[in-house]
């Protein structure tokens, strides 16, 4: 065998190349993320109007023009898909880590909006353009999508807040109905991620909140119009 001898600034000059090349995928990535989180901006500020007093008249269209930006965050995930080695995806995901939940979260907000289902994972990836399972590459990791959920939980929690304001007394109720099966789906699951199960906590809280509403509701004698959906998932 052999034994080739390189100096030391030979070897640091190929550590030093391995780092420059390393960097400059980083850039790439974080350039298409910059994209990424523009449209998912621009998605969040057409959904938030649905806060607003007037915005339980057009839920419908809102819902059609966020999936129409959704057309672009295809694009853009296509794109960050070419900026690494497919096998490296758990080595670069910390950057769009964060900006892919905030995407199943509004994906997920879309589905409840039109149908007041849950979205499947499946569904979701659907919606993103991207892969359910991990070994056919760029892909939704499960703790991605069960992270959206619980951001999902939260902006209900809002919204059935902002329903009464806005004299709707029956969504609150139905709100109550689907975050109460998400929450016990969620004690079904053994959750090791520690940033997840922190997420995991606040959902007790949107529970109590939600509750504190539809409780108000009941003395005042509101709300009893509709049924509750309980137990619904969507498959689109």
């Amino acid at each position: 065998m052999v034994v080739v001898m390189m100096s030391v600034t030979d070897l640091f000059s190929v550590i030093q190349g391995s780092l420059t090349a390393d960097q400059d995928v980083r850039e790439e990535i974080r350039k298409v993320v910059q994209g990424l989180e523009q449209t998912a901006r621009e998605i969040l500020t057409l959904l938030q109007t649905v806060h607003q007093t007037s915005g339980f008249k057009d839920i419908p269209s809102k819902c059609q023009k966020a999936r129409e930006h959704f057309n672009a965050v295809k694009v853009h995930l296509e794109e960050l898909k070419t900026k690494f080695p497919p096998d490296q995806y758990y080595r670069f995901n910390e950057h769009w880590r964060f900006v892919l939940q905030r995407l199943i979260f509004l994906a997920a907000f879309v589905v409840y909006l039109e149908s007041e289902t849950l979205v499947t994972r499946e569904a979701v990836a659907g919606v993103l353009g991207i892969e359910v399972h991990r070994d056919k590459g760029f892909h939704l990791d499960i703790e991605d999508y069960l992270s959206g959920l619980l951001i999902l939980a939260n902006e209900l929690s809002r919204l059935a807040l902002n329903s009464v304001t806005a004299g709707d007394y029956s969504r609150p109720l139905r709100i109550s109905s689907f975050i109460n099966e998400l929450d016990s789906g969620f004690r079904l699951l053994n959750l090791k991620n520690d940033s997840l199960r922190k997420r995991y906590d606040g959902l007790k809280y949107d529970v109590k909140k939600i509750e504190e509403v539809v409780y108000d509701l009941s003395i005042r004698g509101l709300g009893k119009g509709d049924a509750p959906t309980e137990g619904k998932v969507a498959e689109k």
